[in-house]
């Protein structure tokens, strides 16, 4: 028997491309997939990124596709970065992990995310991606740079590679949240502790967008997108780790949720509405 149960909204979230032996792979971590459908309520797919050795590569179409398919974006952290030719950057050092074929969607799916209303999240690598889609940089070796005036000096963000992963997840800093923002107005506190695992991070803020969260080193850590009209946010910690643990996290992927179903009804009324006329 067929059960005519309603449809989940659906959550694009773009791949990374990873070589597993000499393979290419297009996949995501496990514990986005986990946040976007137990975190936030929403049905996950995978969004390909362009093979970029196959010839042109049409955005507005795919982008047309993945709107038409898709009620939101979660974009996710990542081991690779965001190639520093996208914001005017020096060359990247010898060994580090760079992703042009995720570059060459992510950055256009956030703008036109935000043109069409689409509720979008932005983690980690997905946070640089957004300030960088907007015309902002990013420092490629954060703990190297001097702090910023009137706040702590520089600390290192990133992870110890030999702890535990509950040790490299776990609480490492304190973020203060602007009154009266979108962050505050989730959270209901303007004080939250956070993980810390990168490496790179906002150099200088794209115009379009508002830090909404500070480190005590004064490291932008969370950002809303000026004017947007639908959700619109992005974080430079990891609230999809065992996202049923962390309140914080709860409510962030839940705000989330809620604005992608509300979306989704918009989307379902419009199409109504277009095949009545």
């Amino acid at each position: 028997m067929t059960r005519n149960l309603p449809r989940r909204p659906v959550v694009g979230i773009p791949c990374d491309v990873k070589l597993l032996g000499v393979h290419p792979f297009h996949a995501v971590g496990e514990k986005y997939i986990a946040a976007v459908e137990g975190g936030a309520g929403t049905k996950p797919i995978l969004l390909p990124v362009p093979r970029l050795n196959e010839g042109h590569f049409d955005l507005d179409a795919e982008l047309d596709e993945i709107f038409a398919l898709c009620d939101g974006i979660f974009l996710t952290g990542s081991h690779s970065n965001v190639h520093p030719k996208n914001y005017g950057g020096t060359a990247p050092r010898e060994g580090v992990l760079l992703d042009e074929q995720r570059d060459a969607l992510t950055l256009g799916l956030i703008r036109a995310s935000v043109e069409r209303g689409a509720p979008l999240f932005c983690v980690c690598r997905g946070f640089q991606e957004l300030n960088v889609a907007f015309g902002g940089t990013l420092h490629q070796h954060i703990h190297e740079m001097p702090g910023e005036p009137g706040f702590a000096p520089r600390f290192d963000h990133r992870e110890s590679k030999d702890d535990p992963l509950d040790t490299q997840y776990g609480p490492a800093h304190e973020v203060d949240l602007v009154e009266g923002g979108a962050f505050e107005t989730i959270l209901g506190t303007r004080t939250i502790r956070v993980n810390s695992l990168h490496g790179q991070g906002v150099a200088r803020l794209a115009d379009r967008l508002v830090a909404e969260g500070r480190a005590p080193d004064g490291t932008v850590e969370a950002a809303s997108v000026r004017d947007a009209s639908g959700f619109a946010l992005g974080v430079q910690w990891h609230p999809e780790w065992k996202y049923w643990e962390n309140p914080v996290s709860q409510k962030l992927l839940g705000a989330f949720g809620d604005a992608v179903r509300k979306a989704a009804r918009q989307k379902a009324r419009h199409a109504l509405e277009t095949q009545r006329t």
